[in-house]
């Protein structure tokens, strides 16, 4: 097939929308970039086979769609459902027969994930509620503050008139608690400087957390890897992202216990919407764990301050997380279910992306 030129390929790898177009043999002739994200195959293995040898499908297939389109109509159905790798994602798929400019028969196959608009939709209300959280604390951040300084400035005081070292101990404790509750305020508060972008390779950013966290933890607990190395460098601080994955892998180590696996994913995602934001090319992290999952009563505010599903450490680990990942553009989200939870970070790649962030940076001088 002659149809797709350099220019309508290209304008086709950059729609949101999944397209795959067959021959007169129902064989597949193309993919574009959203199709292969989508579907989670690559257009190179793919060209040439007939669609029943790769696509899974449940209840209507596609293939009896594009069967039924071969009378000369274009058809729609909704809520296909598709077996992606080891997931399930549901889609409105359109199948579009279409005679091009050299008189062959093609069949034009567009496929719209219902998942990825609710991902959309819930990103946006998870957006809104951590900058109206931020808010709140900010405010109550400074009410609190400002007392506490005159609080441990007095006890200083008091310390420096008292001759009994029994009594000095009662205004010490005074000061080390101000101290403490300060550095609970400033953590709260979240990051306190905007990121120092970087060029830098996030696997080595993985390796590092994965060392740290197995030197913290027992040989019980296992961190695999499965990385994707063609994916390329990212800017971003090297520092604040440690941080933010340490953040993750630690909760997932503390859900496990004393034994379990962590599996550490990288993997590249394209046209994807962060934020309000669309990325031609993003980098997806997940960090999965066979733990026992969330409680299903603090799966909305997981990464709101002071919210903790277990006994230890006080709720800030995975808001603070999330906060450093804003600041990158990215987005930190989570499924979970009993023997499988998943924190996915996405962060934005490429020069688009770049150029964003450093106006970001740019505006918080």
């Amino acid at each position: 097939m002659k149809a797709l030129t350099v220019l309508s390929s290209s304008i086709l790898d950059n729609l949101a929308s999944a397209v795959i177009v067959f021959d007169e043999d129902l064989r597949v002739c193309y993919l574009n970039q959203m199709a292969e994200m989508t579907l989670a195959v690559s257009a190179k293995h793919v060209v040439g086979a007939l669609p029943g040898a790769w696509m899974v499908c449940h209840g209507e297939a596609v293939v009896d769609l594009i069967d039924a389109a071969a009378v000369g109509s274009p058809i729609t159905k909704r809520g296909v459902v598709l077996k992606v790798e080891r997931t399930e994602i549901t889609v409105d798929c359109t199948v579009t027969p279409v005679i091009d400019d050299d008189g062959d028969k093609i069949t034009i196959v567009e496929l719209q994930p219902i998942d990825r608009h609710l991902r959309i939709s819930r990103e946006e209300r998870l957006l809104t509620q951590q900058a109206l959280t931020r808010d709140v604390v900010r405010g109550l951040a400074h009410e609190i503050k400002n007392p506490l300084g005159g609080l441990r400035g007095a006890a200083q005081l008091l310390e420096s008139e008292l001759d009994s070292d029994d009594l000095k101990e009662y205004t010490r404790i005074i000061i080390q608690e101000a101290d403490r509750l300060q550095g609970l305020v400033n953590r709260m508060l979240g990051p306190s400087r905007p990121p120092a972008y970087a060029p830098l390779n996030i696997h080595h950013v993985l390796e590092r957390v994965r060392a740290l966290v197995m030197a913290e933890t027992g040989d019980g607990i296992v961190i695999d890897r499965d990385y994707d190395p063609s994916i390329p460098e990212l800017a971003g601080d090297g520092d604040q992202l440690i941080q933010a994955v340490l953040n993750v892998v630690r909760n997932a180590a503390r859900a496990l216990g004393d034994e379990g696996k962590i599996v550490l994913r990288t993997r590249i995602q394209r046209q994807l919407t962060i934020g309000g934001g669309r990325y031609r090319l993003a980098v997806q992290i997940d960090i999965v764990d066979n733990g026992p999952g969330i409680p299903p009563e603090i799966a909305e505010t997981l990464f709101l301050p002071m919210v903790t599903g277990g006994t230890g450490g006080m709720g800030l680990g995975l808001a603070i997380a999330q906060s450093l990942i804003n600041q990158h553009g990215g987005l930190i989200e989570c499924s979970s279910r009993p023997a499988e939870t998943t924190f996915t970070i996405l962060l934005p790649l490429g020069n688009e992306a770049a150029n964003t962030l450093g106006q970001e940076g740019e505006s918080h001088d």
